[in-house]
């Protein structure tokens, strides 16, 4: 018997009839958690020490900026769903700000997507993808874990995607590509601009994820 059904999903598909989004479990991620330890920390005690109404401004901006054209019209409606059609050097500008809200690189964001609703399509899940935990350890597991399924599906995303140079760049170098805009913002803003522009803008971008 297998708890696995058509996915509808293009990029995923079953290996075998054992391929399954229930068996598996629950790891803390080092990458992970270092990057978000740091980010938390910067932003809980730096935000405290720096906090302006600039900075906070910057950090009003530069969230709906990033989450807006980037999370939302990049990653989301453009890279994943394909939704609307725009030039190739707008894409890059939608998706790289896509990437400073600081969860992963393009092919990393359309793998936990497409991961995630292949799974809750199925007739069974893990909890990780089906959000059935409490709210504190769900968030926990959500920010500084990742799931490794004992029988994962496949997951080929398409080839305009995975031998794009500049996609594989972004994936390589998802969390350096903060460091020019964090080196503009202290030029411009000071140590204010860089944490409220940078720490607490994604902390808080990615725990409202």
């Amino acid at each position: 018997m297998t708890h696995t059904r058509a996915s509808s999903i293009p990029r995923i598909t079953a290996v075998d009839c054992h391929t399954n989004a229930f068996d598996g479990e629950v790891k803390v991620s080092l990458t992970k958690t270092a990057w978000m330890v740091f980010i938390y920390t910067s932003a809980i005690v730096g935000g405290y020490l720096t906090i302006s109404v600039q900075s906070v401004l910057i950090f009003v901006i530069l969230t709906a900026i990033t989450l807006c054209f980037g999370h939302s019209l990049g990653m989301h409606r453009r890279l994943i769903h394909q939704s609307y059609k725009c030039p190739r050097w707008l894409e890059y500008i939608f998706v790289h700000l896509g990437v400073l809200v600081g969860l992963a690189g393009p092919i990393g964001m359309v793998r936990t997507h497409d991961m995630r609703d292949w799974a809750q399509r199925q007739d069974v899940c893990h909890d990780f993808f089906a959000h059935r935990q409490a709210f504190l350890k769900d968030g926990f597991w959500q920010i500084f874990c990742d799931i490794k399924l004992k029988h994962p599906p496949n997951f080929t995303p398409e080839r305009k995607i995975s031998d794009n140079s500049v996609y594989q760049l972004m994936e390589k170098t998802w969390i350096l590509q903060q460091l020019p805009w964090a080196m503009l913002l202290f030029s411009l803003a000071g140590i204010g601009g860089l944490i409220w522009g940078f720490c607490v803008r994604v902390a808080v971008s990615v725990t409202g994820h």
